[in-house]
Order: C-alpha cells, then sequence, then structure tokens
C-alpha cells in the first residue's frame, strides 16, 4: 500500500516474465502513485508484466489487433447498483509487455526505465479517463505527462517527434 495524503493507494505489480531488465515493483508504484498524485486519493490498481506470448493474446482478445503492445489499460468495470454512498476504490489494471517496451526503448534510444515511467504514467492517465483519439485531447495528454515525469526527473518522452 502506497500512502497519499488522506488517502491510500493499493498498487499491486505482478511479473509474469523474466524480470531481467524490468525495473523493480517499487518503481512503478512511484510512478502510479506521481501520476495519481492530486487527481485520486484512493485506488486499487493491478500492473502486470508479460512476456510477448500474453501481450499479444490480451491485445487480439481485447483490442483485435494481432501483436504485442507496450501497454494496455484496462478500467474496472464496478458493479451497478451500490447502495448509495458505496464508493469502491478500484481503478483498473495496467498490462506491460517487456519485450515491447525494451524494443521501443533501445530504437527511440531512450533508457528502458524512463520508458517504462511513461508507459505507466501514460496507462494509469487512460484510466483515469484521458485519451488521445484526436489532436486536441493527444496534446493535452502528452502535455500532462511531461508535467508528471519531470517531477520524477525524467526528460520529455515526446522530444524530437514530429506532428
Amino acid at each position: 500500500m502506497t500512502p497519499q495524503a488522506s488517502g491510500h493507494l493499493d498498487i499491486a505489480v505482478g511479473y509474469a516474465t523474466a524480470r531481467r531488465g524490468v525495473p523493480a515493483a517499487a518503481s512503478f508504484r512511484r510512478w502510479a502513485t506521481a501520476a495519481l498524485d492530486g487527481r485520486i486519493r484512493n485506488a486499487d490498481l493491478a500492473i502486470r508484466i508479460v512476456g510477448e506470448d500474453e501481450g499479444r493474446a490480451l491485445n487480439r482478445h481485447y483490442r483485435g489487433k494481432d501483436y504485442p503492445t507496450n501497454v494496455l489499460s484496462f478500467p474496472a468495470d464496478l458493479p451497478e447498483g451500490l447502495p448509495e454512498g458505496v464508493r469502491l476504490p478500484l481503478l483498473g489494471d495496467l498490462v506491460l509487455c517487456a519485450p515491447v517496451v525494451a524494443r521501443e526503448a533501445a530504437d527511440q534510444g531512450k533508457a528502458v526505465g524512463a520508458h517504462y515511467a511513461h508507459l505507466t504514467v501514460h496507462g494509469v492517465l487512460h484510466l483515469l479517463g484521458w485519451d488521445h483519439e484526436n489532436t486536441a485531447e493527444a496534446e493535452a495528454m502528452e502535455q500532462l505527462e511531461r508535467e508528471i515525469l519531470a517531477g520524477l526527473g525524467i526528460d520529455d518522452p515526446y522530444a524530437g517527434e514530429l506532428r
């Protein structure tokens, strides 16, 4: 559990692939906490690090795309009919595909840890409802990512990209 001002975050990190080159659970918790800071005080979040086979299967099943992707966000599907005033802190699940993240970091000349941080923040923002379906949404989400990552001492992940 990660303490946060007047709330609590329960961030579970699971590894379903080799951990070599993959950041420690404490790093994922720190990055997710930074993305949630000031946006939500109570949350249960699961982060799962997977290999290519599982990443591909999940992307195919949930998005209809037959290849592994870097990060998938699954917002919690809260049950209907809860009594008034009852709130569940379920935020959702993030799945990061370790081989894809490592390959992208190498291809983009980025430190692998910084790329994991960026994708963790990006995925958490999706769980909070942020999206990048159009240019305005993308620019707003990317700016928020830059600010969160800067607070963590991580360079702009979009520097040098053309739009």
